[in-house]
């Protein structure tokens, strides 16, 4: 949809006709802002467009200026004109009432995956263990409190309902890549994090307390790759591994999601588990030598 010529970006919609405010982001974007206004170079205007950008989620892709400011914390006012800058930019549009980006924003997260060598060198590995396995097989890093997908090969034969993308974010308490990138956080960062994050039980059988969720984490540290049986969404199963830098430190993690009522768990840890092993190995060794 095309900018109206009246700029209805620069007039807030009526509070009145306006859905119901989502849910507010933890760690919210306007006190990290805030926490870094002391330094002479930091931007403000720049870190409160980038976290305009990010309120947009796959189930809130339309949102009024109210919705941003309360998913951000930021004042309506800088977000109307930051919303004003993107539709300006090509970045996104509104209907005179909901904003929305639009397909340019994309151009920002390929700049990344164009440019990092890890992205680009994973992928033929990931389409070898879906080609294998006929699963899907994805890569990960820790952003914040979620794991973010930098990765993947998906497989048409089988499908699951949590089908993320190239730059979808899921919790990473209850995912198996998550609990790989927590294990390689120290003892003291960890216990922030568990404090920190939002843990709600996904299914009956989510680990969602800070103790349990520590000792399934350093289980997960000793023993190198991690299972998550049906703590994201009923009925899925997933085993990963973590992928180290040349220094040692968990660069990102791997790992392949399937179905209970095709996979043992016993067969995760037997047939998948070499597999991923092996694949992280072979991709340690082809970046770092």
């Amino acid at each position: 949809m095309n900018e109206e010529t009246s700029s209805p970006a620069e007039q807030e919609p009526p509070r009145a006709s306006s859905p119901a405010l989502a849910p507010p982001i933890v760690a919210s974007p306007a006190k990290r802002i805030q926490a870094l206004t002391g330094d002479p170079d930091f931007m403000t205007s720049l870190a409160r467009g980038l976290a305009v950008i990010q309120a947009f989620q796959e189930r809130k892709r339309h949102l009024t200026i109210a919705q941003v400011s309360h998913r951000t914390e930021i004042p309506r006012a800088a977000v109307r004109r930051c919303l004003h800058t993107l539709i300006k930019l090509g970045y996104a549009t509104t209907d005179g009432r909901t904003y929305s980006l639009l397909p340019k924003v994309l151009t920002l997260g390929h700049a990344y995956l164009s440019s990092t060598p890890l992205a680009v060198s994973a992928q033929p590995y990931l389409d070898r263990i879906s080609d294998q396995l006929h699963e899907a097989a994805n890569m990960a890093t820790l952003e914040g409190d979620d794991i973010l997908y930098i990765a993947r090969s998906a497989t048409v034969e089988r499908l699951i309902s949590v089908d993320l993308s190239v730059g979808g974010r899921l919790p990473a308490y209850c995912t198996s890549m998550g609990r790989i990138l927590l294990a390689a956080l120290d003892d003291a960062s960890l216990h922030e994090y568990l404090d920190r994050a939002d843990l709600k039980p996904r299914t009956s059988r989510t680990l969602h307390d800070h103790d349990s969720l520590f000792a399934c984490i350093q289980q997960v540290r000793e023993q190198g790759w991690c299972v998550v049986d049906q703590e994201l969404e009923q009925g899925l199963r997933s085993i990963a591994v973590p992928i180290y830098d040349a220094s040692g430190q968990v660069l990102a993690a791997l790992n392949v999601s399937t179905h209970v009522g095709r996979v043992s768990r016993g067969e995760l840890e037997q047939r998948f588990l070499p597999i991923l092993l092996a694949s992280s190995r072979d991709l340690c060794h082809q970046l770092f030598g």
